[in-house]
């Protein structure tokens, strides 16, 4: 069956769910914060590659680097950038690895970012202490992130802000028009870990002033693992220490006779080598699919998944945990419910065909476009029996 998307406020996503998505016949799937299960088309895309290097060897490869180029566009379409802002990357870590590392630090500068950040923007920002450069996390309360805390752990010393888009367990939205607010008052870069917000939220880089964006495929993306995006603004390109280098980073062919050390003026420096091609064209499918039926619509479909979901939560007796308020709310919705432990129950749902994760403590819930009535009713149902 092939689905063909109709104007954002008439998608049929019944069509969509039969068309692409064959994880829906066997599992109420609420675990896209962790790995999403791959559309039909994407499916196709790695079977094509993989058939055509079978078949071929290295006599395609002209055709699937161009089509790189393609997917290079896709991505930045996504995020409003201009392609020449975008590289490709194995992980969001990576994609954060690349700019803490780059970064022209002084000893004595700080980062500041949120307590309950996830380890991979912690790690790496902690990773600079032996050049001088200290870490400042700033704990929640009342079950969010406060921009004046962040605020306030800022000073002189500060020279980047990083943080999740959405807060990986318990799904807080941060404000990114505010954060970004304050960081060009500030004088501050502002670094966008954007895995958990990128899909269930639009983002766009141009009207927000987000430095620097980095997330993996394999959760909202509907990508598979190790092909992700890495997102430089311009005026950081020639500013950051370029790591990684390799043949793909220069201008020159890898061909000529003799070194030629000249870097590519656009985020494609830290493309240092070979591409991860089966995952990159698996992902360029997933975004083909995004695009086409429009970011807006997408992320409305998720956050009315989400409400839907905390909805049926609630009337099986279990507690959302979070801010109230709808602006700052995700695609996940993290679950509490006295007397029961979470892992347990995320063990059972899966006996019960429910796949669900549970993150520092809470049944963490994440659904996307597909997930039906038919799948909320299992899930109320199964909530609802554990006591």
């Amino acid at each position: 069956m092939t689905f063909t998307p109709g104007v954002e406020s008439a998608v049929d996503w019944d069509a969509l769910r039969k068309a692409e998505f064959p994880v829906s016949e066997r599992w109420a799937y609420f675990d896209h914060a962790a790995v999403s299960p791959l559309p039909r088309r994407t499916t196709a895309a790695l079977c094509e590659w993989s058939g055509d290097v079978a078949r071929n060897g290295v006599v395609s490869w002209p055709d699937w680097s161009r089509r790189l180029e393609e997917i290079r566009v896709r991505a930045a379409r996504l995020i409003g950038a201009d392609p020449d802002e975008v590289a490709f990357v194995n992980s969001t870590t990576q994609g954060i690895g690349l700019v803490a590392e780059g970064f022209p630090w002084r000893p004595g500068d700080s980062v500041v970012t949120a307590a309950e950040e996830y380890p991979s923007n912690i790690y790496p920002w902690m990773n600079l202490a032996d050049r001088g450069v200290t870490l400042r996390t700033v704990p929640s309360r009342e079950g969010r992130v406060w921009v004046e805390d962040l605020a306030a752990a800022m000073d002189a010393s500060t020279r980047v802000l990083t943080i999740s888009h959405v807060e990986f367990a318990s799904g807080f939205r941060n404000d990114l028009d505010a954060l970004g607010e304050l960081c060009r008052s500030r004088g501050v870069a502002l670094f966008v870990d954007a895995i958990q917000g990128l899909g269930p939220l639009v983002i766009d880089v141009r009207r927000t002033p987000i430095d620097f964006l980095a997330a993996d495929g394999h959760k909202w993306l509907l990508g598979p693992e190790g092909a992700g995006l890495l997102y430089v603004r311009r005026d950081w390109i020639d500013r950051l220490r370029p790591l990684g280098v390799g043949w793909h980073s220069v201008v020159g062919s890898y061909n000529v006779p003799a070194p030629d050390f000249r870097l590519k003026p656009s985020a494609q420096r830290w493309e240092g080598g070979s591409f991860n091609m089966p995952g990159l064209q698996a992902l360029g499918a997933s975004l083909g699919l995004l695009l086409e039926l429009g970011p807006a619509a997408v992320s409305r479909r998720i956050l009315e998944r989400a409400e839907a979901v905390r909805e049926r939560a609630a009337s099986a007796g279990w507690r959302v945990f979070g801010s109230d308020r709808p602006e700052d709310r995700s695609g996940i919705v993290a679950l509490e419910r006295d007397g029961v432990a979470p892992d347990e129950v995320a063990r059972g749902l899966r006996r019960r065909g429910v796949v669900a994760a549970c993150r520092r403590g809470r049944l963490r819930i994440s659904a996307h476009v597909y997930n039906n009535d038919a799948d909320l009713d299992l899930l109320e149902a199964c909530l609802a029996s554990e006591r």
